[in-house]
């Protein structure tokens, strides 16, 4: 198999295992430091990393109007999405109930990814993501019944739906002709800027540093930003929107699946339901369409 049939295969589990581990970090990281700065010091050290790794292999730097995209990409894909989920989380809504408001993130890229970006979404695309929104909904469905958490969590959580959908098509539109490592430079960096002024507008800044905090920092700085985000930019540049946009309907169960495996969470019967309907409905999104037979004429009117 090459290295495009390799990608192909591999790349979307891995992405999926990778981003589901944001909500586990968030967990561990939380207790001991305040959203907007956890983020800030994430977004930091990742933009100094990729502009030491841009440096040190000469790679040249982009004009004006291409810095101008990729900090657009970083503000929604970054400042917005993950500012609006980590402080969802901070006031209290359940790691479900969040993931189950971005989970209808696939929906609203496949509405309009048409006229955006000139992609086709056929009927059967329409019916996985409609299965796919229907089993997050069950994994979800206890937690919901627990209650959503604040007006001001839930605002949030929806500001994030909006982020990564908006920061998906923008992507793909504007932002997808660069090196991502120097375009990581500019997205993670106008993301600081961002969520370091709202840190320092609205936290104190107290920082509790244990164990569990310096492990959820790495991890979320090393394996979420420097892997998991790439990967996905690799994953948009590859596929079409919609499709792409589709693996996030498995963050939720796989979050689930993990909460369950590291703190004991309870994952009922109904919850496994939820994962195999959202693991077909991705299966329907993702399946290529059928190719004409070569042995056969097309249809002549």
């Amino acid at each position: 198999m090459n290295r495009a049939g390799i990608l192909a295969l591999g790349a979307p589990p891995l992405f999926v295992f990778l981003w589901s581990t944001g909500f586990i970090s968030a967990k561990y990281g939380l207790p001991h430091i305040e959203p907007m700065t956890f983020l800030t010091l994430r977004f930091l050290a990742v933009a100094v990393g990729f502009a030491g790794l841009v440096i040190w292999l000469r790679l040249p730097w982009p004009g004006p109007r291409v810095m101008l995209h990729q900090c657009v990409a970083g503000l929604l894909l970054h400042a917005v999405y993950l500012g609006g989920v980590f402080a969802a989380l901070a006031l209290g809504v359940e790691a479900g109930a969040s993931a189950l408001i971005v989970g209808l993130q696939p929906l609203l890229v496949a509405a309009v990814a048409a006229p955006l970006l000139g992609e086709r979404v056929t009927w059967r695309q329409w019916l996985g993501l409609a299965l796919g929104l229907a089993g997050v909904g069950l994994v979800v469905l206890e937690k919901l019944g627990r209650g959503l958490g604040t007006p001001l969590g839930i605002l949030f959580s929806v500001l994030a739906l909006l982020g990564i959908t908006a920061g998906t098509l923008y992507q793909k539109r504007f932002a997808a002709g660069v090196d991502l490592r120097v375009g990581n430079v500019f997205q993670f960096g106008a993301a600081t800027l961002v969520t370091g002024g709202l840190a320092l507008a609205f936290e104190d800044g107290v920082i509790d540093w244990q164990p569990s905090l310096v492990l959820a920092l790495a991890w979320s700085i090393l394996v979420l930003s420097f892997g998991a985000v790439t990967l996905l930019y690799v994953l948009i540049r590859k596929g079409a929107a919609a499709r792409v946009s589709s693996l996030f309907f498995l963050v939720p169960p796989t979050t689930a699946l993990m909460g369950w495996v590291l703190f004991d969470e309870r994952l009922p019967p109904l919850a496994i339901l939820g994962m195999g309907i959202a693991m077909l409905g991705v299966a329907l999104v993702n399946r290529p369409a059928a190719r004409a037979s070569p042995h056969r004429a097309p249809p002549t009117r």
